[in-house]
């Protein structure tokens, strides 16, 4: 948040250069474009919105330069509130419209998807009442969508998401969470053939899906970053070793609950690093080695996973933690793999050992 000093200062800088430009404002309507854009980006939302009402100056630079806005603080009314200002905020590529309780309807997404043509990144998490014709009419008029949070919208089917990967074909990072209904292994087929770009992408509790739909995925998706796989029952070590082999630069992979899960799987992830071995050392002479490999893995309640299997994935990815402060590699509710330690520790130890203390 911009500070009120830093807020003044900024505003004083910019009332000395019109003084000295021979500018002289009697009234709001008086105000350069220029100045107009400058205190909306240093003004909070709601004030933006106000501020599209005071007169035709502050509404058309508004429209012409505001590029993100944030409505989850709107308790009530926001659909009214959508409907009423996506005509206005053409120039839109952020827009997060969370909310605590249902609000949004479908009316509303269709009036974003009318007028917010530059759309890249846009949250609709927890909206309940939203149905398929939501994601047609984003599919139709938001197709530079680059990110999108569809958590817990639980009305979608799986035909209306794959729809909308058809012509969304430019996201990197997608939130399924809680979507059980809308994905299937239709759904990620539609995912791998679509978006390849694609780079995150959360699938918590989407427990419809299958290995069929993950190895599409992994197949169609070779960029993929970080994925999340919590609560996905039905997949076994057919999906992990798909991943490894195929999205080599996955860094963050969430298996938790997912009690099929094996020590193949994690041999298959220690043998991926191996693999990658000499651009991992590469990264390491460039001082990013935390940049490459697994940083984060959630194994817990993954319990026919052994002490040895889970070992050889930390001593392939030194990026992954288990010291205090750091657990990077989650193994809560696998008390037989206790035994796994992070290089942090193997490290501490050997410098104890070299360094004994004195004899009392």
């Amino acid at each position: 948040m911009v500070s009120e000093g830093a807020t003044r200062k900024e505003l004083n800088l910019c009332f000395e250069k019109m003084k000295m430009e021979g500018i002289v404002i009697s009234e709001w309507k008086d105000i350069p474009v220029e100045l107009l854009m400058r205190i909306l980006n240093l003004v909070d939302d709601r004030t933006v919105i106000i501020a599209s009402c005071i007169c035709s100056g502050w509404r058309d630079a508004i429209s012409l330069g505001l590029t993100r806005l944030s409505l989850s603080w709107c308790k009530k009314n926001m659909n009214s509130l959508v409907l009423s200002l996506a005509p206005k905020f053409v120039k839109l590529q952020t827009l997060v419209l969370r909310q605590d309780k249902p609000q949004l309807e479908d009316s509303a997404v269709e009036a974003i998807a009318n007028h917010c043509h530059e759309l890249q990144d846009l949250d609709l998490s927890k909206s309940l009442k939203l149905t398929d014709h939501s994601l047609y009419s984003l599919a139709r008029g938001c197709t530079n969508l680059t990110k999108l949070n569809l958590s817990a919208c639980t009305s979608f089917s799986d035909t209306a998401l794959a729809h909308l990967t058809r012509f969304c074909r430019k996201l990197k990072i997608l939130n399924l969470c809680g979507c059980v209904e809308a994905v299937s292994d239709n759904t990620l087929q539609a995912i791998g053939e679509n978006c390849n770009q694609l780079q995150s992408l959360n699938l918590g509790w989407c427990e419809n899906i299958s290995d069929d739909g993950v190895m599409s995925l992994a197949y169609g998706c070779p960029d993929l970053r970080t994925l999340d796989l919590c609560g996905c029952v039905l997949i076994t070590d057919e999906s992990v070793v798909a991943l490894a082999n195929r999205c080599i630069h996955l860094r963050s992979l969430g298996l938790y609950y997912c009690r099929n899960i094996t020590d193949r799987a994690m041999y298959s992830l220690a043998q991926s690093g191996v693999k990658n071995k000499h651009e991992m050392w590469r990264a390491v002479k460039k001082g990013k080695f935390d940049e490459e490999g697994l940083r984060s893995l959630n194994i817990s309640q993954c319990t026919y996973l052994t002490p040895s299997a889970v070992q050889a994935v930390c001593d392939t990815f030194p990026a992954l933690h288990t010291c205090s402060g750091r657990h990077s590699l989650v193994m809560s509710g696998c008390l037989n793999l206790q035994s796994v330690h992070c290089a942090c520790i193997l490290q501490a130890h050997r410098t104890h050992t070299a360094f004994p203390h004195p004899a009392h």
